[in-house]
This record gives structure tokens, sequence and C-alpha cells, in this order.
């Protein structure tokens, strides 16, 4: 599965851009949210990515921060929730305001988000509220974009990705990852160090 991706930007529309990584373009679609920190066509961007298959189709869903990943893919285990519409959430509301809502069982304010009525505002809080603590605390570690370049993030991303492959979950090795990767004094690491200090920390 593809976890992320840095290219440049050959088009870009409201909903989706096309991504050139070593010559190969790939489509990928966003949220409003996201759109907006896109740069130009012709400069490059780092995307964590979500590879969503099915029997007809293998669509690419891309993300600025972890944070609205992990809200993605969390969405998409509530019942009647697909890409499209878990997208158009996080158009309306970013991930931690939106597991503050989560947690307070706040449903007009789920309700105000496209494609959410009361039923599935109820659905969302009663399958997710336990779920999104998760993102609460990520958002107290996390590494800003102001405190990291793209090659930092490449790295972060890299070494999420191989945590991944051994068997953590997205949302362990992300915040392993990112507060080993503020304690460090090296603002430019090699994987191998930040993987062992990860694997420590989750150890």
């Amino acid at each position: 599965m593809i976890a992320s991706l840095f290219g440049k930007i050959l088009n870009k529309y409201p909903e989706k851009l096309i991504l050139d990584v070593h010559g190969v373009g790939y489509e990928v679609f966003f949220s409003d949210a996201c759109y907006r920190q896109l740069p130009e066509i012709g400069q490059e961007t780092f995307l964590h990515i979500h590879t969503h298959v099915r029997d007809d189709a293998l669509t690419l869903f891309g993300f600025h921060d972890l944070d609205e990943k992990e809200t993605f893919l969390l969405l998409l285990t509530v019942s009647g929730i697909g890409p499209k519409l878990a997208l158009a959430v996080l158009s309306g509301i970013g991930p931690e305001e939106f597991a503050q809502a989560v947690i307070a069982e706040d449903i007009t304010r789920l309700t105000r988000l496209s494609g959410v009525g009361k039923k599935k505002a109820e659905r969302i809080c009663l399958e997710l509220k336990d779920k999104v603590r998760l993102i609460t605390v990520e958002a107290q570690t996390k590494v800003s974009d102001s405190d990291v370049d793209e090659s930092a993030r490449r790295l972060i991303s890299d070494v999420v990705s191989v945590l991944v492959n051994l068997g953590y979950t997205q949302a362990d090795a992300g915040r392993a990852v990112e507060i080993v990767y503020k304690e460090m004094d090296d603002p430019a690491p090699e994987l191998e160090k930040l993987l062992r200090l990860a694997l420590r920390s989750l150890a």
C-alpha cells in the first residue's frame, strides 16, 4: 500500500490533484482543509496517503497531517460512512475539534457538517467516542509544520510506515515518532537512529 508521496504538483483542482513522483502521475483526492494548504502548481509537496481498495477501483486520499488521516480512517469504520462523506466531514471540521465534539456528544455541531444527519451523528458518537481520545493525545505531542521542513516530514512518515509494517497502529507509531523527534537535538537524524529510538519508546 502507498503510505506517503512526495512530488511535484502537475494539476490541482478543489477536490484532487495530480502529483508527479519520478515521472509517474498519481491522482490524489483530499479535503478542503488539505486543499487550502497546498502550494501552487509546479511546486513540490508531501502528503500522507491512504490507499482505498475496492473490487472496481484503487483510490488515493491525501492528508497534510497524520491526525487528519487518522480521523479519516476512524470515520471509515463507522457504518454508513464512505470516503467521500469522510472527506466532507473533514472539510467542515478539524481533527481536534471533531474529537472534542464526539467526546462531548455534541450532536448539534456534528449535524452542521455536510451529509451528517442526527442519526448519523449519534452513530459517530457511539462508535468513536473512545477511539477519538487518541487524537486529542496526539495533538498535544504533534510536531507542527512550522517546526520541521519537508525532508523532516518525509523522514517522520517513512519511520511511521516502517513501524506500521512491523505491526504497530498508525496512531501509536505516529505519536511515538513525533515525540522522539521533538526530543532529539539533531534536526536531521538518520532514519535508522529515529527508528531505533521510536522502537525503544514503544517498548
